[in-house]
């Protein structure tokens, strides 16, 4: 076992099974892979990862066949082989307790191949910083929100959604642009409890 703190986490590369830890508390072990793709909870989802995972708070709507994530302006539905993986799901479904939704910056997309193709997922962000890193780029971006009509402080007006992109993405500073969001790789999570609420795999929602 490795035992990882924040300030180690290229010590993953050395592990076959981790200790993710908190505050003196044991939150997961697992494979590297698997504390990747099934973060136990919301804190090891935004461990694991850099730039870290993205977080919306939203609601679950719709019917049990067609399930949609709604947080801000969008509302996304979700593919049925995620919804088959809800524990729960009636104490979400437009019951109005919130959940968290999560998604990876490399797994968005800006590519206008992409974009067009893509049938779910998509929405539209406006960019506030490109970072060209050479093999990779990072676009800081705004999501949609609803004009309450309040001026916003410096706090309140900042980038909300990280996207890790082609290193020759042609998306510029200032640009408002649609990227697709790759839902077979989302996370949702309890608001309160901040515990996942996605099973591994059908069977194992029992």
């Amino acid at each position: 076992f490795i035992y990882v703190t924040h300030d180690q986490i290229e010590a993953m590369t050395m592990g076959t099974r981790i200790v993710v830890m908190k505050d003196g508390f044991m939150q997961q072990v697992d494979t590297p892979i698997n504390l990747y793709d099934y973060p136990i909870n919301q804190f090891v989802a935004g461990f694991i990862g850099t730039p870290q995972m993205n977080f919306f708070t939203g609601v679950l709507t719709g019917t049990k066949n067609e399930v949609y994530v709604e947080f801000g302006m969008e509302k996304i539905r979700l593919p049925k082989e995620k919804v088959a993986l809800i524990c729960n799901l009636d104490k979400y479904l437009n019951t109005g307790r919130e959940i968290v939704f999560g998604i990876r910056p490399e797994d968005i997309y800006d590519e206008e191949e992409i974009v067009a193709a893509a049938k779910e997922g998509v929405i539209e962000v406006k960019v506030d910083v490109v970072e060209a890193l050479g093999s990779e780029t990072l676009l800081y971006c705004k999501t949609r929100k609803e004009d309450s009509g309040e001026e916003k402080s410096i706090a309140d007006d900042v980038s909300d959604l990280v996207a890790k992109v082609n290193s020759r993405s042609e998306t510029k500073r200032d640009m408002t642009v649609k990227v697709v969001i790759d839902l077979e790789h989302c996370h949702l999570f309890d608001k309160e409890t901040e515990i996942t609420i996605l099973a591994r795999s059908e069977e194992g929602k029992a």
